[in-house]
């Protein structure tokens, strides 16, 4: 029997169970997980088990807020395409890893913040999401990372961190887009998202800059979030802003058409 089928195949009771998420989940109310957690551990270092069984007993790590799976996200993030799961997961969308939005989805998750604040593990935690913030111009998360950010926005470095690699993906955008391989920008915009809760105004600004160089039906829907948790004129400013935006865009993309339908008649003729 594999390490995962004892550790999140057989429940605290000592049932089989078919999902080993169904055992995470159990363990946010019941304290018999910390029985479990020396094993996880041991399994995510473990080099010869199966690389999805390690991401899988890192993601309970973090789920249930221990200190290790948060080392083991920080690890991750250092070299993200060397790590042993990297493309366990693959996006159905946009054919790339998503690891890294389960990661971001289970330390979002209630359960994974409260239980960071029960252990005091809660430095851990921002850490972690500190190093998954840094690779938000290059990696995937898959509409996650804006929650986990969004829980700890206002402790220090994470604001200038978000800043940081917002402004990079903004250079990215401003190059070739097809090599990045999902959408960037929307991905960016979600992180000012997050950034409105505690600033709104330069939430405001991040996704302004990316929406200049890289304006999408997409990632203007996501930046209304935006102006919904402002007040006042800046609210009205910033929703004008986006409605001329999408005016803006959807001309372009008129103008383009009808100019690609006057050249393929040109070719015709």
């Amino acid at each position: 029997m594999a390490p995962i089928d004892t550790l999140l195949g057989i429940d605290f009771d000592g049932r089989p169970v078919d999902d080993p998420y169904d055992v995470i989940d159990e363990g946010l109310d019941d304290p018999r997980h910390r029985d479990r957690v020396p094993g996880l551990v041991a399994l995510v270092h473990d080099a010869a088990a199966l690389d999805l069984d390690r991401f899988t007993a890192c993601i309970a790590l973090l789920t249930w807020g221990e200190a290790a799976g948060y080392e083991a996200v920080v690890a991750a993030a250092a070299e993200p395409k060397k790590t042993a799961w990297y493309d366990c997961s693959i996006d159905r969308k946009f054919s790339v890893d998503n690891t890294f939005g389960h990661i971001a989805r289970a330390m979002a998750s209630y359960g994974g913040s409260s239980m960071s604040q029960e252990k005091g593990t809660q430095a851990g935690r921002v850490a972690a999401i500190r190093s998954l913030i840094r690779l938000a111009d290059s990696e995937y998360f898959d509409e996650q990372l804006e929650w986990a950010v969004e829980s700890c926005v206002e402790e220090p470095g994470v604001l200038g961190d978000v800043e940081e690699v917002v402004r990079r993906g903004v250079l990215r955008l401003s190059g070739d887009t097809r090599v990045i391989g999902f959408d960037l920008a929307t991905q960016l915009v979600d992180l000012a998202c997050a950034v409105a809760v505690a600033d709104p105004r330069r939430a405001m600004r991040l996704a302004a800059e990316v929406l200049f160089v890289a304006p999408s039906d997409r990632a203007l829907k996501h930046a209304e979030a935006i102006a919904a948790r402002a007040d006042g004129p800046d609210r009205e400013l910033f929703a004008t802003h986006l409605q001329n935006a999408r005016n803006a865009l959807h001309s372009f993309l008129t103008i383009r058409q009808n100019t690609e339908q006057n050249t393929d008649r040109t070719t015709t003729a």
